[in-house]
């Protein structure tokens, strides 16, 4: 029996990885390369966190890894997109 923590660790760890990639996607092109990576380059590292804590894939907690991931990519580029717009204030 898989333990119902060790996929809030998941998730909140998914969402935390995010947060930088979303900064980084904000400060970049939209559909340029860069703005593909930093929407894309979090999977490997999160598909290795789940097989390092043995979570098996469930149709069921999909949609929460999937929330956690945008989730974390749309904060970093707010934090993005305030930092930017405070520094063009006078």
């Amino acid at each position: 029996m898989i333990d119902p923590d060790a996929y809030l660790v998941a998730i909140g760890v998914t969402f935390a990885i995010n947060v930088p990639f979303g900064y980084w996607r904000a400060g970049v092109r939209k559909f340029s390369p860069q703005w593909f990576v930093a929407v894309h380059a979090a999977v490997p590292m999160v598909i290795a966190l789940r097989f390092a804590l043995g979570l098996p894939f469930r149709w069921s907690m999909f949609p929460f890894f999937v929330v956690a991931y945008f989730g974390g990519q749309y904060v970093g580029s707010r934090m993005r997109l305030r930092r930017d717009a405070q520094s063009r204030r006078p």
